[in-house]
């Protein structure tokens, strides 16, 4: 779907405009947005026909899920943007071609983002203020805010692990430990591109429009800014816990094994004790004492418990 809005020489907004429409009365619009939405393979063919966009930035258009980025042509510039969708965090690719009276947005998928700053326009009362790079500034506002309950989601995830208020095992936390880990990463693989490409939009020196309004995309790159140090804080307390658990489960398994030590030692010379007297030799003169089993029953008791006395007094039941 090719959705226009074109606003006037008279500041008058204008809707539901179409492409031939666009084409035939081009000059008379002070500037316009032309939305690609879910388009079909001739209404991208339009990018060619209608606005003659370079190849390489068509071709980019088309190829999902480019790296966030910015090309300078003649008379326009491209930009690739990711939003992120709040329901399985998959990265949807937003495009942008920028030119002194219009901006073209191409995405593959539905945008919430989109939608909400269309309806914005639609809505508006002060058409006069907006332009091209007001829409994009709005949309890009959009896409990193709708980053900040994702990663507040797994904040909430994390203190719940932490806290363990269901009492689930070792395995079953390091598990979704790993997995909010994982996501964290599959976010900062997104916003650090992002970052980047903000610090490179507001520190361009060809884009007149980012520099009326200098204080405004500057403050999208803080708020990257500030995810980028919730994320790699997040991932930091990810390692801490995961470091915490290994931590508790290799002292309770050195717990054990002390345990299953100190028995085994104690056993050793009652063993050997038993070993000696098992044997069948008829020459054993112990084996024809009266109260030979009782004294060696009595022996291996106070040797076993001078030897739990001993282990005790080491502090190794402690």
């Amino acid at each position: 779907m090719i959705r226009i809005q074109a606003v006037n020489k008279k500041n008058e907004l204008q809707k539901d405009i179409t492409i031939e429409s666009l084409k035939a009365e081009w000059e008379s619009y002070k500037w316009f947005w032309v939305d690609f939405d879910q388009p079909t393979e001739e209404e991208t063919a339009e990018l060619d026909k209608t606005f003659h966009f370079h190849p390489l930035a068509i071709e980019d258009c088309v190829v999902k899920l480019q790296r966030p980025k910015m090309d300078y042509y003649e008379d326009y510039s491209f930009f690739v943007t990711h939003s992120l969708n709040h329901i399985n965090e998959d990265k949807q690719e937003i495009n942008f071609f920028i030119g002194s009276n219009y901006i073209v947005s191409y995405h593959h998928e539905l945008s919430k983002e989109m939608n909400d700053v269309w309806e914005r326009l639609s809505l508006s009362k002060k058409i006069n203020k907006w332009d091209p790079y007001l829409v994009m500034y709005h949309i890009i506002d959009k896409i990193v805010d709708n980053y900040f309950p994702i990663v507040y989601q797994l904040e909430d995830r994390l203190s719940l692990i932490e806290d363990n208020p269901n009492d689930e095992t070792m395995e079953e936390l390091l598990e979704k430990l790993f997995d909010i880990r994982h996501h964290l990463l599959q976010i900062r693989y997104t916003v650090i591109p992002m970052r980047d490409l903000i610090y490179r939009v507001i520190n361009s020196h060809r884009l007149k429009g980012v520099k009326e309004r200098y204080e405004y995309f500057a403050d999208i790159h803080d708020h990257l800014l500030k995810l980028t140090e919730m994320i790699d804080e997040n991932r930091e307390l990810t390692t801490d816990i995961r470091d915490s658990y290994l931590s508790i489960n290799s002292h309770q398994t050195n717990r054990v094994m002390r345990v299953l030590t100190v028995i085994t030692t104690i056993f050793m010379p009652l063993t050997f004790i038993a070993g000696i007297y098992g044997m069948n030799f008829e020459n054993m003169p112990e084996l024809t004492w009266k109260y030979g089993y009782f004294e060696t029953l009595f022996l291996m008791f106070i040797i076993a418990l001078g030897m739990f006395g001993w282990f005790k007094k080491k502090g190794w039941f402690r």
